[in-house]
Formats: C-alpha cells, structure tokens, sequence
C-alpha cells in the first residue's frame, strides 16, 4: 500500500527534475565554458598542491603545519572579519537612513558613497597612501599640528581601511535594496502596542534585513579575503595570503606552496559563504 501510494510522488518528483530537451542544449555552453575554465584549472590547481619540493610531504601539509602560513591565513581571516563586522554595521546604518528619507541631493549622496565600487584595488591603496603615508593628508596635519607624522597607510590599519573603502558601498546597496521590501505595517503595529524605537529595530528591522545582511557581509568577506590589488601597492610586507601567494609564486617560483595556499584559502571562502547560504535559508525559514 505504501509503494502503492509512494510511486505517483516519486513520478512527480522525476517530472520536476527531468529537464526538457530545449533547456538541456542551452546549459551546453554554460557547461562548456565553466569546465574548460573553471573545474579543469581548479582541478590542476588541487593536484599541484600534492607535490613535493622542500620535503616528503606535501605542499597542503607544509602549509597546515607552518607557523608563517599559518599566521597569514589567521591574520587574514582576522582581518576580513573585521572588515565586515564595521561595514556592515556602517553601512546598514547608512543604507536604513537613505532608504527611508527624501531630501534634496540624495541622489547625489548615494552616487557619492558608492562612487568607491568604480575603482580597482591599486587605486584604492594610492588613496590609502595619499591619506596615511608619509607624504599624505595625516602625515602633514600631524607633523604640523604635534611635530611628528601620522603614518598608518604600510600597516594592517592602512589595509583595514582600504578593505573599508569598497565593502561599505556594497553594503549601503544592499541595504537599501532590502530596506524598499519591508513591510512598513509591522514596524507601525510594533509602535501601537508600546515598543519602543529600539526595540523596533530590534524586533522587526533588523530580522527583515538579516537576509540581505548575510549574504551582503559573506561578499564583503570574500572580497576581503582576495583582495590583492590594495595589499600589494601599500607593501609587499604585510602578512595576508593574497600577498603571500604572489611572492611565493613571482619570487621563489614554489607553485606547489603558491597552489596549497590558493586552495586553503579558496577553501575558508567557500566555507563561509556555504554558511551564509545555510543561515540565509534558516533566516527565511524562521521569517
């Protein structure tokens, strides 16, 4: 009785998986492009990480088992999390209040603050510089002012504020975006039965936008776990992976080391942003 009453719903369920055929041919080319450049170079990159050159083990177990990598992947996974917990926390703000007021040049202010979405990395670390080297702005006010330079542009602040620079427009966006498909009515139903603006948010803003909040803040992670361009003009000598591969591949031509540390790291993105999309299904399953 049960395979009975079992074999309409598995029917059904092979009819809704079974694609017909016009959809199979036009998935060729997304097949085809996403193979030759995507799976087989990522699977050339997997197995050069298994070879030796410095020792008998292998690549990936150097890198587990080095305090320097070790140090970089840590420092970066540090710093990419800071970086998201302060543009998020910037930006939503910023992103609510935009959202919700008119007021003449708003259109203007929101081109400004996502203006930084349209330069690459090296100009973002030339802008860090112009601000914190030791010919910049902080520089000349602090020399000036207090008789010493203000130089933070070479160290993991100047990076930290560069990562800031193109993440909080992501999130101003993002935010704004989720902010217009609220439901206004529960913010006014929570404010007649006594809530206070606080709690307001709390209660109903901030679970309305926990969605758009996760996947925003795995992007902004992503990116700032990457990022090259900025790390490599403020100074090769900061301690981030994306730096580490490069002088590890340009300087020392180790591609056993440069491939471990590109799947290591490849491997934590991919790790958080599987947790985003999780937290992202639970967020709307509990909504």
């Amino acid at each position: 009785m049960m395979t009975a009453l079992g074999q309409p719903n598995l029917a059904l369920a092979r009819r809704r998986w079974r694609l017909p055929a016009p959809a199979t041919f036009a998935l060729v080319p997304a097949l085809a492009v996403l193979t030759a450049f995507w799976i087989l170079p990522l699977l050339q990159l997997i197995a050069l990480g298994t070879q030796h050159r410095d020792g008998p083990s292998s690549a990936y177990w150097q890198v587990l088992s080095s305090a320097q990598y070790l140090g970089s992947l840590a420092q970066t996974c540090t710093l990419a999390v800071v970086v998201t917990a302060a543009a998020l926390l910037i930006g939503a703000v910023v992103g609510c209040f935009l959202a919700r007021q008119r007021f003449w040049g708003r259109s203007a202010l929101v081109a400004l603050l996502t203006f930084p979405l349209a330069f690459p990395g090296v100009v973002v670390g030339f802008l860090v510089i112009l601000l914190g080297g030791r010919q910049g702005l902080a520089a000349s006010v602090g020399l000036s002012v207090f008789g010493q330079r203000w130089v933070f542009a070479y160290s993991l602040i100047g990076l930290f504020i560069g990562y800031l620079y193109f993440s909080i427009p992501r999130v101003i966006l993002t935010v704004m975006a989720a902010c217009e498909t609220l439901d206004r009515s529960l913010e006014e139903a929570a404010r007649s039965l006594g809530a206070r603006p606080w709690r307001v948010v709390l209660d109903v803003i901030v679970p309305g936008l926990a969605p758009a909040l996760v996947s925003c803040g795995a992007i902004c992670f992503a990116t700032a776990m990457g990022a090259f361009g900025t790390a490599f003009t403020l100074g090769t000598q900061l301690n981030v992976t994306p730096v580490a591969i490069y002088n590890t591949f340009t300087n020392y031509a180790n591609f056993a080391m440069a491939a471990a540390l590109s799947v290591v790291l490849g491997a934590i993105t991919w790790a958080a942003l599987l947790l985003a999309r999780r937290l992202i299904r639970q967020t709307g399953a509990t909504l």
